[in-house]
């Protein structure tokens, strides 16, 4: 049977977040909502937010007793029919004192939270650069997968411009382009601290790392351990298990 969209896709069971064929989520998204996890008051951005599924799955989180709620999220998107999902979604759950959605360019944001800045700022970005792949005739899906619309440095250079003195920056990419990445946030002043690899079985090759960054911070970068996906008899690991939490029932 078909699945139809827009559709309300449970991320608890408290909150809910209006998909469409063109603005989802998928395990990345999840990973990095975990990765990325405020702490308790935190001034919070997510740069290309699509639906707004991060900001939604940090508050879920919270409200379920699974982590903390940040005290502002500003939830950034270019595209007008995402916003417009993801304003309905934060409508829907009650959360428009915490999730603030903005339609715009990152390059073009001015300081969100003056004078302070933020404490973290988070980004699922485009996968592919400009020029490689190809590229799906959907704009929507396009912008999502391309870097047509910005590249991974100018999404460092927009998190370096809004985030404090020691503020975090988490984003998830493909392992080939964490050369790249590392060069990028170096230069827009964001030291690497953190990286971990996600396979998605132990006899697998890494298909996605998540990395943090930090502004200002000292060298010193943190490997941690692999994070299976699966264990070896194709079910979820327990870790995973962990970080789906109150999102896994129905889902697992």
């Amino acid at each position: 049977m078909a699945t139809t969209y827009p559709r309300w896709e449970p991320l608890s069971p408290q909150v809910s977040v209006l998909v469409s064929s063109t603005h989802r989520f998928n395990t990345d998204t999840v990973l990095l909502a975990w990765f990325s996890a405020p702490r308790k008051g935190e001034i919070c951005a997510d740069f290309g937010t699509g639906c707004g599924t991060i900001p939604l799955l940090w508050c879920a989180k919270a409200q379920a007793g699974e982590g903390a709620m940040p005290g502002k999220v500003y939830a950034v998107e270019l595209q007008a029919d995402a916003c417009a999902l993801a304003l309905r979604s934060v409508e829907r759950n009650q959360l428009e004192n915490t999730i603030c959605i903005i339609n715009n360019d990152i390059n073009n944001l001015q300081y969100l939270h003056p004078p302070r800045g933020l404490d973290l700022v988070a980004c699922n970005p485009p996968y592919k650069p400009e020029g490689t792949g190809i590229k799906n005739p959907q704009e929507g899906l396009s912008i999502a997968r391309h870097e047509g619309a910005c590249t991974f440095a100018e999404i460092a250079a927009a998190a370096a411009r809004q985030l404090r003195w020691g503020g975090r920056f988490c984003c998830c990419l493909r392992p080939e382009r964490l050369a790249g990445a590392m060069e990028a946030l170096r230069r827009a002043g964001l030291e690497p601290k953190r990286l971990r690899f996600v396979q998605q079985r132990p006899d697998k090759a890494p298909f996605l790392f998540l990395l943090q960054a930090a502004r200002g911070g000292n060298p010193g970068l943190r490997v941690e351990p692999v994070l299976f996906v699966e264990d070896g008899k194709g079910h979820f690991s327990q870790e995973m298990l962990q970080i789906y939490g109150s999102y896994k029932e129905g889902h697992v």
